[in-house]
Parts: structure tokens; C-alpha cells; sequence
């Protein structure tokens, strides 16, 4: 799994910066703040995503697109639950697999194995075979809230 030590993160900085969320790395051993999961996985309180540098990159991904893709309204009071509903979270899955395109040497088929590895759960079983197959509704929640143009590229805009 591909972990936050091992990537370029001024890339990822920079990518999050583009929507208003800051990074915050804190110590090793520490506990994450705003973990739903908990263990080295990323949390979100507000615009700060929370990470250690053995947290995983799909981790810090899935957590900022919950951001990126929940209203303002939402946003407002953002402490660890993101919240949404089926067709929000399907988004969230499918907006972390664009944003890893953005990463130098991360990727969306990196991101596709990491998930399965992690044990994220598809009806076509595997990350990618839905991305490919069965994701439509997603990409399309996507473009209808703003968040990709109508060739599914990032416009950097959050809903």
C-alpha cells in the first residue's frame, strides 16, 4: 500500500491546496485527529486533513474528496463523520481515483489496487472494474455538482 512517506508531497499540497484543505502531518505514533477509522488512516476536522506519514495515500484522497463533494452546509461543522449518502460516497470514490491522476508516480491504478487491498467493496468486485464498467453514476454526480467538466477533468471547484 501506498503510503504518504513514499510519495512527492509538495504535489499533494499543492493539489489540496487548489480546494481550500490543508495538510497537517503529525507525529508518528501520534493519534490521527478526525479519523473515522482510526490507526495511521486520515482524518478530516474542517478544511484540515489530518495524516501520519505511514497513513495511506488513498486514505488522504477518499478524505479530501468527502470534502470536496459534501455542501457547504456540511462543511460548516466538518469534525470526522463526512457524512452523505450512497450516491455522495460512489463520487467520493470515483473523484479519489482522479485526483491520484494528478499525483506524479501515484496514479489511478496504484489507487485501484490500494483500494482493494484496503477492502473498499464493488458490485464488479474489483476498484477498477467499476471505475471502467459501472461508475457512470458517479462520474456523473461528478459533473452535475461541478466537480469535473463534461470530459471528466477536475475543474478544482468544490460543491
Amino acid at each position: 500500500m501506498l503510503l504518504l512517506n513514499a510519495i512527492d508531497r509538495l504535489s499533494l499540497e499543492l493539489l489540496l491546496d487548489r480546494y481550500g484543505v490543508v495538510l497537517h502531518l503529525v507525529a508518528p505514533e501520534e493519534i490521527i485527529p478526525g479519523s473515522y477509522w482510526g490507526e495511521r488512516e486520515a482524518g478530516l476536522i474542517g478544511a484540515k486533513i489530518f495524516a501520519r506519514l505511514d497513513t495511506p495515500v488513498h486514505s488522504v484522497l477518499h478524505e479530501s474528496a468527502h470534502f470536496i463533494c459534501m455542501t457547504p452546509e456540511r462543511r460548516a461543522g466538518l469534525d470526522t463523520d463526512a457524512g452523505g449518502d450512497d450516491a455522495e460516497e460512489s463520487a467520493v470514490c470515483y473523484l479519489q481515483l482522479v485526483l491520484a491522476e494528478s499525483l506524479p508516480n501515484v496514479g489511478r491504478n496504484r489507487m485501484c489496487r490500494d483500494m482493494d487491498e484496503w477492502g473498499y467493496s464493488f458490485r464488479l468486485g474489483t476498484t477498477a472494474a467499476w471505475f471502467a464498467e459501472d461508475a457512470d453514476d458517479a462520474r456523473n454526480w461528478l459533473i452535475g455538482h461541478g466537480l469535473l467538466d463534461l470530459t471528466g477533468r477536475l475543474t478544482y471547484a468544490c460543491r
